[in-house]
């Protein structure tokens, strides 16, 4: 029997990278899911709990996987979407380098939870999901320091909730993280290539 097709519905680098570094054949396509249509769906204050952020990543990682399946029969699509919560707040990408810069204040000296959402559809249907959570804590970084990063980070930052790439100099804002390293960069990838082996798309 022939294994389906596998597509990423997303139009994030790092985890088209993620899945090529692993060894899979996949092609990745945008979803153009509005994510905010959904995220309207959602009560939103400083007091979300992480239960209800965790349902949130999940609902928004299988609405792309859902768009792309629509697209494609028969393939299996993954779905994925990671929400940051610090304190009860959630927050989106930074819209400007300013944006960026308060929202690492915020941060700073605080633990803050990323919420993972996965899932795998096919035919229109959702075959599997996950949530999954980290949580990372800024030290007390010096104002000076923040300045330096994101003159160095650029653009950068505001392609990442958390205003920072773990596997580059975002690194050095943590003191403590806890976690899986995968999770934190947006795609649980253990268990995710455990269900693959499940539907015959990597090799058992």
């Amino acid at each position: 029997m022939t294994s389906p097709s596998l597509i990423l519905a997303s139009g994030s680098a790092v985890r088209r990278k993620l899945l090529a570094d692993a060894g899979l054949a996949f092609t990745a396509e945008d979803s153009r899911v509005d994510e905010d249509a959904i995220k309207a769906g959602f009560a939103d204050s400083d007091r979300n709990t992480e239960e209800e952020t965790d349902e949130l990543a999940l609902k928004l990682a299988e609405a792309k996987a859902l768009a792309v399946s629509a697209r494609n029969e028969s393939a299996l699509v993954i779905g994925a979407d990671q929400i940051l919560s610090c304190e009860g707040r959630r927050y989106d990408k930074p819209k400007s380098m300013e944006e960026a810069r308060a929202n690492l204040l915020a941060f700073r000296g605080r633990p803050h939870i990323l919420h993972s959402g996965l899932v795998l559809v096919k035919d229109g249907g959702a075959v599997w999901n996950l949530t999954a959570r980290a949580t990372l804590t800024m030290r007390e970084f010096s104002e000076e320091f923040l300045d330096s990063y994101l003159a160095e980070a650029g653009d950068r930052v505001m392609k990442s909730v958390g205003c920072y790439q773990l596997e580059g100099p975002g690194v050095q804002l943590f003191e403590k993280i806890e976690g899986d390293y995968f999770s934190i960069l947006g795609l649980p990838l253990l268990p995710l290539l455990d269900e693959l082996r499940r539907h015959g798309v990597v090799r058992s």
